[in-house]
């Protein structure tokens, strides 16, 4: 209810004051935990963490209020005298022991049951290969034909620059939009494999519940599969400090349709072909013109007829 009351408010005022709605919109009350999310491993990462949360917060209620309780109830001022002789007491050990176990094990339970699934990539129907490098991603869609890099649109990279006289605010998704998203079907279990190119990157989506380091010499795998009806476009960054431009290194991916994304990779494909035999074209030499032998029976040819190449075939013709 508070927060209910207090957000419009906060909204209100920072817009009086001159920030985008946008920016507020992505750093405001709902970034106070994490993401839901827009996969079901995401949602199922989200409840295992409010299990734990809640779990946490009862043993803390149980164990603050009782310390708060004794120090109230036996404080000096009510007379209370403290009992020296209190050293040892093996049932209070053996509680206080054997609780706390049988807490972990249920939570180790489900914490176990969610983590094999994160890491559970069978069944994939869509494989891309993630490099990470200083400062940006290469994605390559396995056995698909395509392949191309993504960097920090020009837009923020203009703007970040010390004196560039570009006002951030002025630009869309400031420092968290890229020339060339990452495009992916919706309903679709796609496999990533995340690996580094120079030194140690990491892949994050929160929307999607991925996060994994991409390690040079080292493949690491994720899964993701969006929801049908949640096509869009979803942000992260990378989440290891990587050098000096590590802050503008950011991820999109552009979730369409099944039939969007299926001409969207047919076209893409014949594009980079064509542009990959472009360049061979140029390199093959030209063929020469074939030239036939002289006709014996023929009458001679003119001065003007006598092309260097007609005279080297006739001397090859008579030195035979």
């Amino acid at each position: 209810m508070i927060r209910a009351k207090l957000a419009p408010r906060a909204l209100a005022a920072a817009v009086a004051a001159g920030c985008p709605a946008a920016a507020l919109a992505e750093s405001g009350w709902s970034q106070l935990n994490m993401p839901v999310g827009v996969t079901d491993i995401s949602r199922k990462i989200y409840d295992l963490h409010m299990t734990i949360f809640w779990v946490c917060v009862a043993i803390a209620v149980v164990v603050f209020g009782a310390m708060i309780w004794s120090i109230f109830a036996y404080r000096k001022s009510k007379g209370a005298i403290p009992d020296a002789t209190l050293v040892h007491n093996t049932k209070v050990e053996f509680i206080w022991t054997v609780v706390p176990v049988f807490i972990l094990i249920a939570m180790a339970v489900p914490a176990a049951r969610v983590l094999v699934e994160i890491e559970d990539t069978t069944k994939t129907e869509l494989a891309i290969k993630v490099t990470g490098f200083q400062w940006g991603w290469n994605y390559d869609y396995l056995d698909q034909g395509v392949s191309y890099y993504s960097r920090l649109d020009r837009k923020s990279d203009a703007a970040r620059e010390l004196l560039s006289g570009v006002d951030p605010n002025t630009v869309p998704h400031y420092l968290l939009n890229v020339d060339h998203p990452l495009v992916v079907p919706v309903d679709t279990k796609v496999r990533v494999l995340i690996t580094g190119a120079d030194v140690i990157h990491s892949w994050w989506v929160p929307a999607f519940g991925v996060k994994k380091d991409a390690i040079p010499g080292f493949v690491n795998e994720a899964w993701f599969k969006v929801d049908a009806d949640k096509p869009g476009l979803y942000r992260g960054q990378c989440a290891e400090l990587c050098g000096r431009d590590h802050g503008f290194m950011p991820i999109v991916v552009d979730v369409r349709s099944k039939a969007d994304f299926a001409a969207w990779l047919k076209e893409k494909a014949a594009e980079q072909k064509q542009a990959a035999a472009a360049p061979a074209q140029r390199r093959a030499p030209a063929a020469a013109p074939a030239v036939s032998p002289p006709d014996p029976g023929a009458a001679p040819a003119s001065p003007a007829e006598s092309t260097p190449a007609v005279v080297a075939s006739a001397a090859r013709s008579t030195a035979s």
